[in-house]
């Protein structure tokens, strides 16, 4: 990476570990809290693509990682297994963004939404596993009683979080910020 980039991450990153702070002490029903770390996630992928979606999804999924582990009991395994999920993300929206070739699309706008969802589609499944056996073989009991509620206030926050990429996405002026943080190139060819 270069220093562009590099410091691209590191302003996503940290973005991330803000947005989850921030929405994670709002809860939402008993078990589950609202985290909007995705925002930092997504826009590092359809900027940057699935390397620099991947390293912030992994590093603006720490303080949900500490959050889940240490606040709601899970432990170390929720340190690595949430960044890891949102890395999976991450990676999984940049590279679809980069290979349908969404960012020079005209209707990339529109295009965006489902992309955005598609992309959690790994997430959920890693977190489905995490919850039947992860957890189980760590922790030694299953959670796999929260699932009803974790998996669908994902989506959730998936479907608010792909509308709000779509109007991003859409918008010239938010196109060329970001465009500067990496390179002359990205301004061009995404307007």
């Amino acid at each position: 990476m270069d220093a562009k980039r590099s410091a691209f991450v590191a302003m996503l990153s940290a973005l991330g570990i803000v947005l989850s702070a921030i929405s994670l002490n709002i809860l939402v029903g008993q078990s589950a809290a609202l985290d909007l770390s995705h925002i930092a996630t997504f826009v590092a992928a359809i900027f940057g693509g699935p390397i620099v979606g991947a390293t912030v999804g992994l590093f603006g999924g720490l303080y949900a990682g500490y959050y889940f582990g240490f606040v709601f009991g899970q432990g170390f395994v929720a340190l690595v297994g949430v960044p890891l999920g949102k890395a999976l993300t991450g990676f999984t929206s940049g590279l679809l963004y980069k290979k349908l070739n969404i960012g020079n699309n005209p209707h990339r706008s529109i295009l965006t939404v489902p992309i955005t969802l598609i992309s959690y589609i790994p997430e959920c499944i890693f977190t489905i596993l995490y919850f039947l056996y992860i957890m189980t073989l760590v922790n030694g009991a299953g959670m796999a009683y929260i699932l009803p509620l974790v998996i669908p206030k994902a989506w959730m926050e998936i479907a608010v979080m792909s509308i709000l990429m779509g109007a991003l996405v859409g918008n010239v002026a938010f196109r060329e910020f970001i465009g500067r943080f990496l390179h002359a190139q990205t301004v061009r060819k995404l307007t």
